[in-house]
């Protein structure tokens, strides 16, 4: 019941930094490294509930016409996706600026938000019935383009840290392909396996954006390198690989589509099977890692040897759900800001508003009608995004 967050900045040490209320959550998403959080519940599935944590209290809440499956977020906007509608708010104010009616029938909330706030990519099944997907431009409120990524409906999608490379898996869950944005050209193409069709449940690019893994209902967490192949080097694997390319041509279209295919640079295999989990790469401690969150409520960590690959080695468990609530230390709450943050721009009273004051949003909504947050909400000024002390500046610039 409830929720945590978590700070890893180390191997061995996982830091609890909030502990939620909630006790039937089922939706948390955080800005970046901010005090903002927006929380979903299973007794309220339609609305949204906009909070600052390190106040304790909520900013905004807002309802919608059918349970909210997802959010995601990044410093220019909010999305809310619901499954056959797709909701674009402005965080600063959190007006809402478009309603993507009518979408294909998306019963995961499946999306994903480029963290880069200058394009806001945003990327949506285009079909129900193919693995066709919409890019859309968030910040200009126009679809870019329409990519047939695979020929089963989607599972899994994600951009890098740009928002240059769109990664994309079917619910086949066999192969896994790369697609630049906004031109929606296929970049690279890999199989996680032949034998037998899987769920995935994540993909993730590590902050580089050299490495991509994937994690699925399996015991094994595949990492793909993102790399060129040399067609030019003078040596015996790449004669090879030319001699298969031509003769690949000769071959059944799914023969020739897997000689093309990449396997994984490096592999984990996980003690557990059946579990859902959640992957991503990250360099802790100045090392470049593999975080597997499980719905056991553990957190697993492993090396990743980013010349040779192969076999990860597990460094680290964390238990991050356990039965009796540890006691806080007084010593280890960080002291609230001196300057000005997001909490100090917004007015809040002491008691969550009445949801008599929040007109929620109508089915034909947009940029007259999105301005749903009374005034009393705010306090001198809009809310501010620009606090360095909360919002850390995104470094990765590489494509």
């Amino acid at each position: 019941t409830g929720y945590r967050l978590f700070s890893v900045t180390a191997v061995d040490k996982l830091d609890c930094i909030h502990e939620g209320e909630c006790q039937d959550v089922y939706i948390v998403e955080r800005l970046f490294s901010s005090s903002l959080v927006v929380v979903v519940s299973l007794s309220m599935p339609r609305r949204m509930n906009v909070y600052h944590f390190k106040k304790g209290t909520e900013i905004c809440n807002y309802s919608y016409s059918n349970n909210i499956l997802s959010v995601r977020l990044n410093r220019q906007r909010l999305v809310v996706c619901l499954e056959e509608s797709v909701y674009i708010h402005n965080i600063k104010d959190m007006k809402l600026l478009k309603t993507l009616l009518n979408t294909p029938t998306n019963p995961t909330g499946l999306c994903a938000l480029s963290v880069n706030h200058s394009n806001s990519y945003l990327a949506y099944p285009g079909s129900a019935t193919i693995g066709e997907i919409t890019v859309y431009d968030a910040n200009n409120l126009s679809t870019l383009t329409l990519i047939q990524a695979h020929d089963s409906p989607l599972a899994a999608l994600t951009f890098n840290g740009s928002g240059t490379k769109l990664a994309s898996a079917s619910e086949k869950g066999t192969v896994i392909r790369v697609f630049s944005v906004p031109e929606g050209q296929r970049l690279f193409e890999f199989r996680r396996g032949m034998k037998r069709y899987v769920s995935i449940s994540s993909l993730s690019f590590s902050a580089d954006a050299q490495f991509l893994c994937a994690s699925s209902n399996t015991e094994t967490v595949h990492i793909f390198k993102l790399e060129q192949h040399n067609e030019e080097s003078p040596t015996w694997s790449a004669y090879m690989g030319k001699m298969f390319t031509a003769a690949s041509t000769y071959l059944p279209s799914q023969v020739s589509d897997m000689m093309h295919q990449d396997r994984a640079f490096a592999t984990v295999r996980l003690n557990m099977f059946g579990l859902k989990n959640i992957s991503a790469l990250a360099t802790i401690q100045k090392l470049p890692r593999l975080l597997v969150a499980s719905s056991d409520g553990c957190l697993y960590i492993y090396n990743v040897d980013p010349q040779d690959g192969g076999e990860c080695v597990q460094i680290q468990k964390h238990r991050c759900v356990y039965k009796q609530k540890a006691e806080e230390n007084p010593e280890d709450v960080s002291p609230q800001p001196a300057s000005q943050s997001y909490a100090a721009t917004v007015a809040l009273p002491s008691t969550p508003p009445s949801s008599t004051t929040l007109t929620g949003y109508s089915e034909d909504g947009g940029v007259e009608k999105g301005d749903v947050i009374p005034e009393h909400e705010f306090a001198e000024g809009p809310v501010c995004l620009d606090d360095e002390n909360e919002f850390p500046p995104f470094g990765n610039q590489s494509n």
